[in-house]
C-alpha cells in the first residue's frame, strides 16, 4: 500500500512539540505525502483547524503520534474502530507503545513509506459500568481496567463472576483487568505477569488483597467478567487506561470482555519486544565476551 496521508498526533504539553511536528510535517511533505493533523497540536501550532479524532480516524492512512505512552493510549481509544496503523515516537520517559526514538524517527518513516513495516494486532478491552437504572459508561481500554477504593481509607468488596460462574469476592484495595499490551503497566507493579503483547488473553490482578491467596489469574480471551462493587463508603472509582475515571458507588456492576476493536501497532525495524524489555526494565545485558561471539556467529551465516 502506498502511503499518500498521514495524520499527526502529538502530545501538546511537551517541551518544543510544535517544533517537532512542524519538521516531521515539511519533511513528509517533500516526500510527496499529504500530512493531517489532529485538532489540538494544530491549534498549538496556530495553523487552520486541525481534524477531529473521527475525521483523522477516516482520512488518514497511518498515524504518527508524537509523545509517550499515554498519547497512545489515547490516540488508540480515539481511532481503533478505523483500524488505522499507528506509529509512535517516543518522547516520554518509557516507551513501550512509542517504540521508535526520536533520533531514528526519519530511518524508520522511510522505511514505512516504502512499504517495510510489521504491523501488530493488539486487543483491547470493552468496559461496561451498570447501576440497576440502566448504563453508566460503555468504552474500550488498550492497557486496562482499573476498580480502585478511590480515597476510601476501608477496602472494597468486589464480587467476580467469570462466563456467569462466581468466582471470588476479592477484599483488596481494588482490582486491575488487563490486556497483554498492559501487563507492562499498572498490572506489573502491582505483581502481575509480563505477557507477549500480540496475545489475546485477559489478566485480573487484585491490588493490595486481604487474603494473600488472592493472586493474578490469566484468562482466555472469550471470558467475560462481572464485577460487582460492596463499599459502605462512598463508592469506587473505574478508570480506563489510567485516563478517563467514573465515579461509580456499591451495587453497581463492571462488565469487562474483549473488545470487538483492536489496535494495529507498527513495530519499531530498530529494536524486538524483548530489547524493549531489557531497555526498560533495567534488566542486565550478555555477560563479557557474549556479543562478540554472538556477532560472529551472525557473520558466518
Amino acid at each position: 500500500m502506498k502511503i499518500r496521508r498521514i495524520g499527526m498526533v502529538a502530545n501538546v504539553e511537551k517541551l518544543k512539540i510544535a517544533r517537532h511536528v512542524g519538521a516531521l510535517k515539511k519533511w513528509l511533505e517533500k516526500k510527496g505525502v499529504e500530512v493531517l493533523l489532529q485538532e489540538e497540536i494544530a491549534g498549538k501550532m496556530r495553523l487552520a483547524r486541525g481534524l477531529s479524532w473521527n475525521e483523522l480516524g477516516k482520512k488518514a492512512q497511518l498515524l504518527v503520534v508524537l509523545g509517550g505512552d499515554g498519547t497512545m493510549l489515547r490516540t488508540a481509544r480515539h481511532v481503533a474502530r478505523y483500524q488505522v496503523p499507528i506509529v509512535g515516537i517516543n518522547m516520554g520517559s518509557f516507551g513501550y507503545l512509542t517504540e521508535v526514538n526520536l533520533n531514528e524517527m526519519h530511518d524508520a518513516l522511510e522505511l514505512i513509506l516504502r512499504g517495510k513495516f510489521a504491523v501488530e494486532k493488539r486487543m483491547m478491552l470493552s468496559v461496561l459500568i451498570k447501576r440497576s437504572d440502566g448504563l453508566i459508561k460503555a468504552g474500550d481500554a488498550l492497557n486496562d481496567v482499573v476498580i480502585n477504593r478511590g480515597n476510601l481509607s476501608r477496602m472494597t468488596e468486589l464480587e467476580t463472576s467469570v462466563n456467569s460462574e462466581y468466582l471470588t469476592t476479592y477484599k483488596a484495595d481494588g482490582l486491575i483487568v488487563s490486556t497483554p499490551t498492559g501487563s507492562t503497566a499498572y498490572s506489573l507493579s502491582a505483581g502481575g505477569p509480563i505477557v507477549f503483547p500480540d496475545q489475546d488473553l485477559i489478566i485480573i490482578n487484585p491490588i493490595c488483597p486481604h487474603t494473600l491467596t488472592n493472586r493474578p489469574i490469566i484468562f482466555p480471551p472469550e471470558a467475560v467478567l462481572d464485577i460487582t462493587i460492596w463499599s459502605k463508603g462512598k463508592g469506587a472509582t473505574v478508570t480506563l487506561d489510567g485516563q478517563e475515571t467514573y465515579q461509580i458507588k456499591s451495587g453497581d456492576a463492571v462488565i469487562i470482555k474483549k473488545s470487538r476493536h483492536v489496535v494495529k501497532l507498527i513495530l519499531s525495524p530498530h529494536r524486538n519486544y524483548w530489547e524493549i524489555l531489557r531497555s526498560k526494565l533495567s534488566w542486565s545485558g550478555l555477560p563479557a565476551g557474549a556479543e562478540k561471539r554472538k556477532n560472529a556467529e551472525r557473520s558466518e551465516h
